[in-house]
């Protein structure tokens, strides 16, 4: 395996630029991250993937945050419609396995999809458990209120991913549902006491704790370290996500770029390593800022490897299905959601 850097970054077009080849190539970032601005064509996606993976390697992650609803960067004609989570919430009400079945085989006909394009890398499913009060940034994007309806519909998203050899990427751990400000614009606070937390907020997260890979939360949960976001912070990446919660897969920062964080995109991106983050996520595709953030962010070595190893061996899988059953299923998913939005 060859040797990357502990950040994955955003590109600025619809093709490689030199000036981003010679960064990708002196960088080796352990993947990219593709945005609206990167999407023309299926040829053109393939095209800016290949190109990104000849100068870097094979074996470097190609990410898109493609859950459905308001969050999906391929949207028609150049991606299937997909519903949000919450139309997936509204279906368990009625006929829970089916519901489970339904997002199970949605999530693996997206992971075709996102194969056919030389996508590797979904980040998804949210297991952000909402409550009343908190901002509407999560809102439809959860897959309900109860953590054990997150629970079975976020293991089925993510098994189908798996199942058609897409690495899916949960979050945000431990918890983004309580957030009252939205953490590209503000950082978070919560001030919930840490029983109530590990009873509801971290419960879907230490159940899917074997996932491959998570996204940390740029929020501050005040009951275990005041002063630091979740994703900067040692205490709640030791203490709460790799201990209480037991994950051990490839652990990585939500965006440094978000307006949470402060400081300089090196300093954020140390202090995101330094809490015990596998990997910094920088978004934007501007090439200084992604200079900074590779200058603090170091070689993938030890657990941080093994992890990264193991999350890109979820793109060997290819689990049986039946297509036509699942475009079925998403059409009626797609039908109730519409007929739902309109009868209010």
């Amino acid at each position: 395996m060859s040797e990357r850097t502990s950040l994955i970054v955003g590109l600025e077009g619809l093709e490689l630029l030199p000036q981003e080849r010679s960064f990708l190539a002196d960088a080796r970032p352990a993947g990219i991250i593709l945005f609206k601005r990167n999407l023309e064509s299926a040829s053109q996606i393939r095209a800016l993937v290949g190109a990104a993976r000849d100068t870097i390697g094979a074996d470097a992650l190609v990410l898109i945050d493609q859950e459905g609803g308001r969050v999906q960067r391929l949207r028609p004609p150049l991606g299937r419609a997909l519903p949000p989570a919450s139309a997936y919430a509204a279906l368990y009400r009625e006929a829970p396995d089916r519901a489970v079945r339904a997002a199970w085989l949605a999530a693996r006909l997206l992971a075709d999809d996102l194969r056919d394009l030389g996508i590797d890398t979904d980040c998804a499913p949210v297991l952000d458990v909402p409550v009343a009060g908190a901002h509407e940034i999560i809102g439809d994007r959860a897959y309900g209120t109860s953590p054990a309806q997150v629970v079975a519909l976020g293991r089925a998203v993510g098994e189908g991913l798996m199942g058609g050899g897409v690495l899916p990427v949960i979050k945000h751990i431990p918890g983004h549902g309580r957030a009252t400000a939205d953490s590209h614009l503000e950082l978070p606070v919560v001030g919930t006491s840490a029983a109530e937390l590990e009873a509801s907020d971290f419960v879907p997260f230490r159940a899917l704790a074997g996932m491959p890979a998570a996204m940390t939360a740029h929020v501050v949960y005040t009951a275990i370290d005041a002063e630091r976001p979740a994703s900067t912070s040692p205490a709640v990446t030791s203490r709460i996500i790799r201990e209480h919660i037991g994950f051990d897969g490839l652990l990585m920062s939500d965006d440094l770029g978000m307006q949470a964080l402060k400081g300089g995109m090196r300093s954020r991106a140390e202090a995101v390593i330094a809490a015990g983050s596998d990997v910094a996520l920088h978004c934007s595709g501007v090439l200084a800022e992604m200079e900074q953030a590779a200058a603090g962010t170091p070689v993938l070595a030890g657990a941080a490897m093994r992890r990264f190893a193991s999350a890109l061996a979820v793109r060997a899988g290819r689990e049986p299905y039946d297509r036509a059953e699942a475009e079925a299923e998403l059409a009626d998913v797609l039908a109730r959601h519409a007929a739902g939005i309109e009868s209010v």
